[in-house]
């Protein structure tokens, strides 16, 4: 009788839909200033330390609002805590576009979108499993991550191509501002319209959860034995990540790159991220296999990061962005949330999605201040090492007990 209750409704695709739009956007307003660094600085009178706050705060208040939103979003679910997501994005995506030229406001505008950034991103997971079969969640967390990929692509590329000048040589980024801002009010909307909590019946059939306190699903989540190689291969590889997209203006700048040459090469590692989601999640469902593809993406990364650390040459260094986007992007983020989503199975998927995202944060503050502190190259150079121990840290991994389960059906049936 359960089994007759099962369904998968077409309407799914609607609401990973809107919430690619929402996580695409949020990203957008993440990393409004990372392409546009050297312009940004001369439009605020400030230095490039104050003009990389501007990223860094999503960060720090990362830290803060994690374990609050997951909480929402579990407790009261994805309609209620992507909503407020949504608002505030909404709210102060608008008021960034009001105020473009006065740095303080900007901050505060920030601060309130990096609330809403939690309410968004730890909600992925969330999504795939309330909408998704267990064989189409690694593609919906995919394209969820595509979603963001996208946002940061459009903002290295488009960003620089919206910085105007006056007469006197002056840049404005007012028009840039205004035209996220809203962008940002309008797809609020959209999601709010039509996001639904969950379809009529349940695309799987659903195991009992025991309802335990926050503080009980954390540390379930802290002891599960993967978790003590997966948090840091995402507290490293998340933390590459976020320090190289904020800082990718200051490392071109060392190669005598310009502001365009800038914005495709942080553009093209979000292309290749798109294509490889695109890819290597599907094959890891259809494979049923997580820990290869994951150890994959750790291997496959590291030449890109080396690359980049190496090569000043324009050709190479787009290979090299194109290199470590596809893999490090394409599979270690989506693979991987759904692997943890998995292996820390009753604990609720909002709150281990959003325990790896705050550890990529931390690490993402700890690199970017490093970066600014010991120079961009010395710190490439740590980076590479790091790159390496990812890629013996993945090799520690144990596969999903649900991928065995769901091959072991398939053995059954044969």
């Amino acid at each position: 009788m359960l089994e007759e209750k099962i369904h998968v409704y077409p309407y799914r695709w609607v609401v990973l839909f809107v919430f690619a739009l929402i996580s695409a956007i949020i990203q957008i307003q993440w990393l409004t200033f990372a392409s546009v660094a050297r312009e940004a600085r001369l439009f605020y009178n400030v230095s490039a330390l104050q003009i990389d706050f501007l990223s860094l705060i999503f960060m720090g208040v990362f830290l803060l609002v994690c374990i609050p939103a997951s909480y929402i979003i579990d407790t009261f679910g994805i309609k209620i805590g992507l909503g407020i997501g949504a608002i505030l994005t909404g709210v102060f995506g608008l008021m960034k576009g009001f105020f473009p030229g006065d740095y303080t406001l900007v901050v505060i505008a920030q601060t309130g979108l990096a609330i809403a950034q939690p309410f968004i991103l730890n909600a992925a997971t969330k999504v795939a499993v309330q909408w998704f079969p267990l064989l189409e969640r690694a593609l919906a967390v995919g394209i969820a991550t595509l979603a963001q990929f996208l946002g940061i692509i459009i903002v290295m590329i488009a960003t620089p191509l919206m910085i105007e000048t006056d007469i006197s040589g002056v840049y404005d980024l007012s028009p840039m501002l205004m035209t996220y801002g809203l962008i940002s009010c309008a797809g609020a909307i959209i999601l709010l319209i039509f996001l639904r909590e969950r379809p009529p019946t349940p695309p799987e059939i659903i195991e009992h959860k025991e309802n335990l306190s926050v503080a009980k699903n954390v540390k379930q989540i802290f002891f599960q034995p993967d978790m003590k190689y997966l948090f840091p291969i995402f507290f490293i590889g998340l933390g590459l990540f976020n320090a190289i997209s904020t800082c990718i203006d200051q490392i071109c700048q060392t190669k005598g790159l310009t502001m365009d040459q800038t914005g495709i090469i942080g553009g093209i590692m979000l292309v290749a991220g798109i294509i490889g989601a695109l890819i290597l999640p599907v094959f890891s469902d259809k494979l049923k296999r997580r820990k290869a593809f994951i150890c994959m993406a750790m291997a496959g990364a590291t030449p890109g990061i080396i690359g980049l650390a190496f090569f000043t040459h324009y050709p190479l260094l787009l290979i090299s962005s194109f290199i470590l986007g596809f893999f490090l992007l394409g599979a270690g983020a989506p693979v991987g949330f759904q692997y943890c989503a998995e292996v820390t199975r009753p604990a609720p998927e909002s709150i281990s999605q959003g325990l790896l995202l705050f550890t990529g944060q931390v690490s993402g503050i700890l690199f970017i201040v490093f970066m600014n502190l010991v120079g961009i190259t010395p710190a490439m150079m740590i980076f590479i090492g790091l790159a390496l121990i990812n890629i013996l840290l993945s090799l520690g991994l144990k596969e999903s007990k649900m991928i065995l389960a769901s091959r072991q059906i398939d053995v059954k049936q044969m």
